[in-house]
């Protein structure tokens, strides 16, 4: 990783912005979940007793985004639902003095001011965020995907935005992957800065091949976005896969200056991650957010270990 000596210093003084906005793609077929997905989003598939999007907006709230858009499709609407009020379930949680689980219910309500928006077609997630331009106007937001969880206790996105405040331009998350696994990501090419968790992307490869992978910092699924993005995607043609990629545009991003959308940063992130995204990191996800609970950890854990030692003997 090579030392960037133009960038060195961060842009002292500088007006830019604040990050007030979320945008949630959640718009895929989740194929790879079949045949659960066939009519339940990918999304609401529960993590221990809470759908994953959920632990994504919570997120983006402790962020201090309490604007956000979701990007869905025609088979989404229970995430709508989710996040609405449940007449009826409030009233029989009431009736039953249930006040623990109608506290549950209300929870997802009450997190941010929540807006819908549907993509059409299916184009890529660089059209799902160009679907977001009326909403998002001539202001930075930030994009999560939903098939990465973040730990709490690992602030990345709260990170990601100061870093947009000190530098301005786009924010990337960055993890260190495996060479064998960098072409289930995009990839970034980074320069050092002062900063430790801080790098200036180069380059930006989509799902390259690991011989062609510029690094193997690989883009986890959180970005702070100049809306200079929206521009630059409407006059993105179709890569790879024949969708519209954001990888693609940020790579032009990246190429420019501060006063046109650019540059592109990088955060180096080296916490806790949970890829809901595939059945095995899925199922493992589960296991650990279960190990962690404390109303579940007590007799869950020495199942565990009992049902191991019995699959292992």
């Amino acid at each position: 990783m090579f030392k960037d000596t133009s960038t060195r210093v961060p842009i002292m003084g500088a007006d830019f912005d604040s990050v007030t906005k979320a945008v949630i793609p959640v718009a895929g077929l989740g194929t790879r979940f079949l045949p659960a997905t066939k009519a339940t989003p990918k999304e609401m598939l529960p993590i221990v007793d809470k759908p994953a999007i959920q632990y994504v907006v919570e997120e983006a709230v402790s962020a201090g985004l309490l604007d956000v858009l979701m990007i869905t499709a025609r088979n989404k609407r229970s995430i709508e639902d989710h996040f609405d009020v449940a007449y009826e379930l409030e009233g029989a949680l009431r009736a039953k003095g249930d006040e623990a689980r109608l506290s549950q219910i209300q929870e997802p309500v009450d997190l941010a001011t929540m807006h819908y928006m549907r993509q059409g077609q299916p184009k890529g997630l660089g059209h799902a965020v160009l679907c977001a331009k009326q909403h998002v106007g001539n202001e930075p937001f930030a994009c999560l995907l939903g098939d990465d969880l973040i730990d709490p206790a690992d602030p990345l996105l709260h990170r990601m935005i100061e870093v947009r405040q000190t530098y301005g331009g786009s924010v990337i998350g960055l993890m260190e992957v495996p060479r064998e696994q960098v072409s289930l990501y995009g990839c970034a090419a980074i320069v050092e800065t002062d900063e430790d968790d801080v790098v200036r992307v180069t380059d930006l490869v989509e799902k390259p091949a690991p011989e062609e992978a510029p690094s193997n910092w690989a883009i986890v699924g959180r970005y702070v976005i100049d809306p200079a993005v929206f521009e630059v995607l409407e006059k993105t043609p179709p890569g790879r896969g024949g969708e519209i990629q954001l990888t693609d545009a940020l790579r032009t991003l990246a190429e420019r200056g501060t006063h046109e959308g650019g540059p592109v940063h990088g955060v180096l992130f080296r916490g806790r991650r949970y890829d809901t995204g595939n059945k095995l990191e899925y199922l493992q996800t589960v296991v650990q957010f279960a190990a962690h609970r404390e109303d579940l950890a007590p007799e869950f854990l020495p199942w565990l270990r009992q049902f191991l030692d019995e699959v292992q003997s």
